[in-house]
This record gives C-alpha cells, sequence and structure tokens, in this order.
C-alpha cells in the first residue's frame, strides 16, 4: 500500500510532501505565483507514470535477458481539464526493433497507466 503525507505552510504555495518514506517539495511556477522551489503537481503526475512506465519496462527486459542499455520516456501533458490527455515516447536504447515494440505494447499496462486510464475514486474526509 502507498502511502504519502503533503503540508503546506506560510511559504505561498511551497508543500513538502513525505511518500514512501521520502522528502520531496512540490510548488508552483513563479508565473501562477510560486517560487517554482518544486514540480508542480502535474509534474509530479507525469514524474509518477514516467518512473512506473521505466522501471516496468527495465524489469520485463531483465527478465528476459534481453540488452536494454538505457530508456527513456519522454511525456507531455495536454489539453483543457475536460479533454486532458498525455502523450508518452518510449526511447529504449540496446533493443531490436522487435523488442522495442513488444516494451511499447508493456508500457500500456504498467500499473499506474491502467490505474489513470481507469480512473479512481477519491474518498476525502475532513477531520
Amino acid at each position: 500500500m502507498a502511502h504519502a503525507t503533503a503540508t503546506i505552510g506560510p511559504d505561498r504555495y511551497r508543500t513538502s510532501i513525505v511518500a514512501g518514506g521520502h522528502a520531496l517539495t512540490a510548488d508552483e511556477p513563479a508565473a501562477l505565483g510560486g517560487a517554482d522551489s518544486g514540480p508542480a503537481p502535474f509534474d509530479l503526475l507525469l514524474a509518477s507514470l514516467g518512473a512506473c512506465t521505466a522501471i516496468t519496462l527495465r524489469i520485463y527486459a531483465e527478465k528476459k535477458g534481453w540488452p536494454l542499455e538505457r530508456l527513456d520516456i519522454d511525456l507531455t501533458l495536454s489539453g483543457p481539464p475536460e479533454a486532458r490527455s498525455i502523450a508518452r515516447t518510449v526511447h529504449p536504447l540496446g533493443l531490436n526493433a522487435e523488442q522495442a515494440a513488444r516494451l511499447a505494447d508493456i508500457a500500456e499496462r504498467t500499473p499506474v497507466t491502467l490505474t489513470l486510464k481507469a480512473g479512481l475514486p477519491i474518498a476525502t474526509t475532513l477531520i
């Protein structure tokens, strides 16, 4: 089970996050009134998807014994709130075309990919 906390204090939009025991900072860019002291929330969402994609594909390549030298994942969020979409480009180095195509197929079924595509109920409690 994953767990995170987020705390905001008097420093405008700077938010301290602890996720999986690791400290992170989120903020908004200066153009939106923040100090740009960390990634913005949607940047963190893309980072999560990118990390999950990279880790899952590395695990798959290792299990297959493929010579994956490096994997670059490029992600872009675009569109208005009612029609947002993510473009993900996978750049595997060291694989043949068939292996690379298989990784692209696997990328569509990583845990974070499936969660985002399915949607996720969020229950909020005020205490």
